[in-house]
């Protein structure tokens, strides 16, 4: 598996990820889990293809790290994500015992780490990753901007 020296190119990974869901006509999130430098898992949003709410990227690269270590847990791997995380995906980031969490661009409407619920500061969460936003945020954001720009 390839070795990433740093969350910079972890991230280019990521907006890789990203492109690509977006080429299917998904929303262009992407998201990739390393560990030790390692990775573990690539994934991109699929809800509309699997026809599954839940098939966000953080979910689906979860899911596939998970069962690379054999594991529901994810201890010492951190999670690059194109986009600030929703209040589910966050669930599974805590869930998983992720230990890092660095992400693109901000997400004022859906997000639920820096934005929303703050699901990683509320009491009732068991385990917060350490977060860094903003990494590569404005490609990250160009991409859902173009997107979304087509759309309408």
């Amino acid at each position: 598996m390839a070795q990433i020296p740093h969350r910079i190119d972890a991230m280019a990974l990521a907006l890789d990820e990203a492109r690509a869901a977006g080429a299917r006509g998904e929303v262009p999130v992407g998201a990739i889990i390393l560990r030790d430098g390692e990775v573990l898992a690539r994934a991109g949003n699929r809800t509309l293809e699997l026809k599954d709410p839940t098939a966000h990227a953080e979910i689906l690269a979860i899911r596939a790290a998970c069962e690379v270590l054999g594991s529901e847990r994810l201890i010492g791997c951190d999670l690059y994500v194109t986009l600030e995380p929703c209040a589910m995906c966050a669930a599974a980031i805590s869930f998983a015992r992720l230990r890092r969490l660095y992400w693109g661009a901000p997400d004022p409407k859906g997000g639920a780490v820096e934005h929303g619920p703050r699901f990683f500061t509320q009491p009732t969460c068991h385990h917060a990753p350490d977060c860094y936003g903003n990494i590569r945020e404005g490609e990250a954001a160009a991409l859902l901007r173009g997107f979304f720009l087509e759309k309408r």
